[in-house]
């Protein structure tokens, strides 16, 4: 596949964030993808904080060349068991989103972020990172 954003990747693109220029290249290189739960999370983000409205986030998102993930059972229950394990308050925040996420990674993707407990969890599971700027 390639490599998949996390929402923040994708928010940090769209608001021109720190990570925006970095964030560009990978979508641009046609072989990155999101989640359905991270576009689904980046998007109620940009419709609460931003003058856009759900038709047209979605057509500007389906514009650019990123696929979208499609979130199944097997890995409704890969996310379950990556949080129970590595969830702790204070130390490892993750969120079930973030989980979904490294939860639809395959061996042959990376995972770019720049939040500390995604960062922390896909080393501890052995999935390939790009660490961004800002978060």
């Amino acid at each position: 596949m390639g490599t998949l954003l996390d929402a923040y990747a994708l928010i940090a693109f769209l608001e021109d964030e720190p990570a925006a220029a970095e964030v560009a290249g990978l979508i641009g290189s046609g072989n990155s993808a999101i989640s359905a739960v991270n576009l689904a999370e980046a998007g109620q983000r940009m419709l609460r904080n931003a003058d856009v409205t759900a038709d047209e986030l979605q057509q500007l998102v389906g514009s650019m060349p990123l696929g979208v993930v499609p979130f199944t059972e097997v890995h409704a229950w890969r996310a379950a068991s990556l949080r129970a394990r590595h969830y702790r308050r204070r130390r490892t925040e993750i969120s079930l989103a973030d989980a979904c996420l490294l939860a639809v990674a395959t061996p042959v993707d990376r995972v770019a972020t720049a939040d500390p407990a995604v960062l922390q969890v896909a080393e501890a599971e052995g999935i390939a990172v790009v660490e961004l700027p800002g978060g």
